[in-house]
């Protein structure tokens, strides 16, 4: 989940790295440290806590090189401090190294170095890596570092200088993302594309086993073998403006105004409401296949998840197909009911997830039909799948991911509207009603969003509890899990969701006057069955924030505090009743100064188990 960033040009790699490490600190935000050649000699600065930290000891003093890798840690092994912070050097500070991933035999490893006198100076599973390149350096770093990787076992992204070739970048990857940048006398690396945007659109995606020499005017990738590999050159549609804040205070809040135009991008082309057709290019499920599927696996992970949850109610309703959804981190080690007819969907923000990814090979291996949901072009899960839909949402940099779900949703409303017309499940007038709505939900949202002040005035009511409780049934059970997640995530406030049939079965034990119930109320069939669950709470001396739909008198009587979303079909509903969730956890965790877009203790790409 760290971040790395490297150049090689006639740029000050300063002044490339830390921008990058600046766009990739979402990815990791512990530490953080830069290493540069100048006059044949490495020069290194790591420091604790925040970017700027580093960034204000760096360039007081006014470095100049042409070529610098940097790194934003996550800590794994060993704790935050700088000695722990990467880059690491060998002992005699001659190559130097940065590294996303785990070293699962770093102990063994690390155990046989310490017998030939080698020694330590950090906890990290990463040092191994450096000490081993050294012992193995001849005369070329390409070959050391390729010599290295079958020793290794676990996951890298790789990034390595060696002050006596200083014409050079030595990059791997193993289960972890790295991207190569292509430039007009220079080149990049990193984590991320966002890091590079500003320099170039041209990429390259290792896959795993590559090795990377990078230098100002080339880029060659071979296997650990040595075998050439032709790696494609994919020009990224992605801008430099998108990854900035345009006014707002934080990411998440922007990326939260971003969705009725996102939602648009991601339907766009794709539903046509007029003529009942859903067209999703790259997808070419034939009708025969779609009737064959006999059941569905969702997998994915945190909000991801929650959108697949949802998506269960739609696939089983309208298609009829069993569905089942799964965390990732579970369902590989599980023993899944998976044959040559199982569809397997993997959601996933980064495409990067490594336990999403483990599950989509495990799924591969029983020879299932895989489905990638995704954002980031490139990225592992998309080029390991069958099949690959992408939300286009552009760069989502807060960590809790808001515009993404609301693009998981759309692609998987499509997709179970779309097949069940084909399996003849749903009649084209209906399939046409649907599809009406949904293109319609972004004005929807566009709308809600222009009237949020009352969500600023219940986060001020509610800042100082320390319990919360979401509760909803049907479709809207997973958004008040989603809803709880966000709280959580971005507020550290304790929040529990649960599908409010459930209250008697223990969580009502929890309520009395110190605890606010956040339910969702919308107008739907399972309508009356939430407000006898409001009443139960209330009862208990629960204070209720209502999610209701506009125009609905009832739940007046009911609720302490109402948010009126737009009125939409039932199964519609769970894209506006998670706006203002998100809203509600976005100004709770202003208001107590917490860090909204890097919360601690968390990363937007979780690469490592």
């Amino acid at each position: 989940m760290c971040g790395i960033v490297g150049y090689i040009g006639k740029r000050n790699s300063v002044d490339v790295v830390l921008y990058g490490l600046g766009k990739l600190e979402y990815r990791g935000y512990d530490s953080s440290g830069i290493a540069v050649v100048v006059d044949k000699k490495l020069q290194i600065r790591k420091k604790v806590g925040r970017l700027y930290n580093l960034k204000s000891d760096v360039l007081k003093d006014h470095i100049i090189a042409n070529v610098g890798l940097g790194h934003t840690r996550w800590a794994t092994h060993g704790k935050p401090s700088e000695i722990n912070a990467h880059p690491h050097v060998d002992s005699a500070e001659s190559i130097v190294i940065v590294h996303n991933g785990i070293v699962e035999n770093y102990v063994k490893l690390r155990s046989e170095l310490l017998k030939f006198g080698q020694e330590f100076k950090s906890e990290t599973d990463s040092e191994v890596i450096v000490h081993l390149i050294k012992r193995n350096y001849k005369s070329s770093l390409f070959r050391a570092v390729q010599g290295v990787l079958s020793e290794i076992k676990g996951s890298y992204a790789l990034g390595v200088l060696c002050k006596y070739e200083p014409d050079k970048i030595v990059c791997a990857r193993q289960d972890a993302p790295l991207v190569i940048g292509i430039g007009k006398g220079e080149n990049f690396v990193a984590s991320d594309v966002t890091a590079l945007l500003p320099y170039t659109r041209n990429m390259i995606f290792l896959e795993d086993g590559d090795v990377a020499e990078i230098t100002s005017e080339k880029v060659i990738v071979r296997d650990i073998e040595g075998n050439m590999k032709n790696r494609e050159i994919r020009n990224i549609q992605w801008s430099a403006t998108q990854t900035k804040k345009d006014g707002y205070k934080h990411f998440m809040l922007k990326e939260i105004f971003e969705q009725p135009q996102t939602l648009k991008e991601t339907l766009r082309c794709r539903i046509y409401p007029s003529e009942g057709r859903v067209r999703i290019e790259g997808i070419e499920f034939k009708d025969e296949d779609i009737k064959n599927i006999s059941n569905i696996h969702i997998v994915a992970c945190g909000t991801s998840y929650h959108a697949g949850l949802v998506s269960k109610f739609l696939f089983e309703n309208f298609t009829e197909v069993p569905t089942e959804v799964d965390i990732a981190s579970e369902f590989r080690y599980g023993n899944p009911i998976l044959n040559e007819k199982s569809l397997v969907i993997l959601v996933s923000q980064s495409g990067e997830t490594a336990d999403t990814l483990a599950a989509l090979k495990l799924a591969k291996s029983k020879n299932c039909m895989t489905l990638a949901v995704c954002n980031v072009v490139g990225s592992s899960i998309s080029r390991e799948a069958e099949y690959v839909i992408y939300t286009r949402c552009g760069p989502e940099i807060g960590v809790a991911s808001t515009k993404t779900f609301t693009s998981q949703l759309a692609i998987l409303y499509m997709l179970a509207f779309d097949w069940a017309n084909k399996k003849g499940k749903l009649a084209e007038k209906k399939l046409k009603e649907y599809l009406n709505e949904l293109y319609e939900i972004p004005l929807k949202i566009s709308k809600f969003l222009n009237n949020i002040k009352l969500l600023k005035d219940i986060a001020k009511v509610f800042v100082n509890k320390r319990d919360f409780l979401y509760v909803g049934r049907h479709v809207n059970y997973p958004v008040a899990l989603e809803g709880a997640l966000k709280l959580k995530e971005i507020s550290y406030i304790h929040a529990e969701g649960y599908a409010a049939g459930e209250m008697k079965h223990g969580p009502i034990a929890l309520i009395d006057e110190s605890m606010p119930v956040v339910a969702i109320a919308v107008k739907s069939r399972v309508y009356e069955k939430i407000i006898s669950n409001i009443e139960e709470a209330k009862s208990r001396g629960g204070t209720i924030v209502a999610l209701a739909s506009e125009c609905d008198e009832e739940i007046v009587t009911k609720s302490d505090y109402i948010i009126y979303v737009p009125k939409v079909n039932e199964f519609m509903s769970p894209f506006v009743t998670v706006v203002p969730l998100q809203l509600l956890a976005y100004y709770v965790a202003v208001l107590l100064g917490c860090d909204v877009d890097q919360p601690r203790n968390l990363a937007k790409s979780v690469t490592v188990e």
